[in-house]
């Protein structure tokens, strides 16, 4: 269940930290802004194995918001501790560490002119990453939760049902339960640390209750849709949290005959972008670079990335609509598709006009009542209380007068009873 790769760097670990000395500082273990479950876990479990491997102190903190309802549920029915970053002074951190997230890609909260002393992730390395004094990345994990644990097998930590859970959700919902880039060590370590999760939780956490915010976004989306050949895409205004972005991306690749898809929306003072592919050669991540340029930063793997572009200075909405048709245009062309081609798709075919209304002639009367003799009209006894108007018609057409008080019909009997 641990890679050579793991032994190796797990060994570099303990020669970096036994080389700080007693005292060598507290840690800070950073994660990605507005985390995602892979980063929740890794956190967790990085501060685990260096606080019982290491000896180490150490805090955990994340910068934005944890907004998914999953992400929130996540959090709170496995009591991860991790603390926001505006609660914190770095001044008391003389060591820091980056999870899931590399030094200088902008979306962590650690200082630019900080170095990290320790980097573990699974998105491609970054030039700014190679200076640090270890780091541990691997593009083909599936995730980074996927290598903590194996330092936790390393280091002879036996998971609680917290953190086994963690690691279990991360692993699943980075890979969309094994639907996307994954390798034989995410599998192999689910199917390890599986029987030691706290089911009930996980169950919890894959179906919480959702805010209003969420449907209003997701009515939103659907109401945008536009489409051109593969690529289906929905632009947002304002959304209640980033987080919203990438789901709707994920759900609108499920589309019978789409496979690139594309969603944004804005969050304060960003655009935020999510792409979504089934091509297995994909470089989204490359892609998404190419589409924000210098206006912002992106990134991610071969068939999922993410970014955001600085939209402060954007003061109207038709200038905030602007940036995302021009992004929509772009990613088209990039995709060998005709930018012009790209049209609204409803939810629903327009209904056709029905034809007026035909009286339906009488039908042919039946054998057996060919030549027989009209029945006589019920009494008004007959007919239920509803329908006294019926009743008085009956009267009328035999020439009697409608009864002071007539008996109550079976039925409407029953139902007093």
């Amino acid at each position: 269940m641990i890679t050579e790769a793991t032994r190796e760097r797990f060994a570099a670990l303990g020669e970096l930290v036994a080389g700080l000395g007693r005292g060598g500082g507290r840690w800070l273990v950073l994660t990605h802004d507005n985390p995602d479950p892979d980063a929740l876990a890794a956190a967790t479990l990085l501060s685990l194995v260096l606080r019982r491997a290491f000896k180490q102190r150490v805090t955990a903190a994340y910068g934005g918001i944890v907004g998914r309802a999953e992400n929130r549920e996540m959090v709170r029915s496995l009591h991860l501790k991790l603390s926001h970053v505006r609660h914190l002074s770095f001044k008391r951190y003389q060591r820091f560490a980056l999870v899931d997230t590399q030094p200088r890609t902008g979306n962590n909260q650690l200082p630019p002119d900080v170095q990290p002393d320790l980097v573990i992730d699974h998105h491609p390395v970054r030039k700014t990453t190679l200076s640090a004094p270890f780091l541990d990345i691997r593009p083909t994990y599936g995730a980074t939760a996927t290598v903590l644990g194996e330092y936790m097998l390393a280091a002879g930590i036996r998971p609680t049902h917290a953190t086994a859970t963690a690691l279990i959700y991360a692993i699943r919902s980075e890979t969309q339960d094994f639907s996307r880039e994954f390798t034989g060590p995410d599998k192999a370590i689910y199917d390890l640390f599986f029987p030691l999760a706290n089911h009930v939780l996980l169950a919890r956490i894959q179906n919480p209750r959702l805010p209003l915010s969420y449907f209003g976004d997701l009515h939103e989306a659907l109401e945008r849709l536009e489409s051109v050949d593969s690529l289906i895409l929905s632009h947002l205004d304002e959304v209640g949290q980033p987080d919203i972005v990438p789901e709707l991306a994920d759900l609108l690749l499920r589309m019978e005959g789409k496979t690139w898809s594309l969603c944004t929306g804005y969050y304060r003072d960003r655009l935020y972008l999510s792409i979504r592919t089934t091509n297995p050669r994909a470089d989204a991540g490359g892609l998404m670079r190419r589409l924000i340029g210098r206006r912002g930063k992106g990134g991610g793997h071969g068939r999922t990335a993410g970014g955001w572009i600085d939209a402060a200075r954007l003061a109207t909405g038709g200038e905030r609509a602007r940036l995302q048709t021009a992004i929509a245009a772009k990613l088209a062309v990039e995709l060998r598709k005709k930018p012009d081609k790209m049209t609204r798709l409803a939810l629903r075919p327009a209904e056709k006009e029905l034809p007026a209304a035909v009286a339906e002639p009488a039908p042919p009367p039946t054998p057996a009542s060919a030549g027989a003799e009209p029945s006589p009209a019920p009494a008004a006894a007959e007919v239920p209380a509803a329908s006294t108007g019926g009743a008085n018609a009956a009267a009328t057409a035999n020439d009697e007068k409608p009864a002071a008080s007539a008996p109550r019909p079976a039925t409407a009997l029953r139902q007093a009873g």
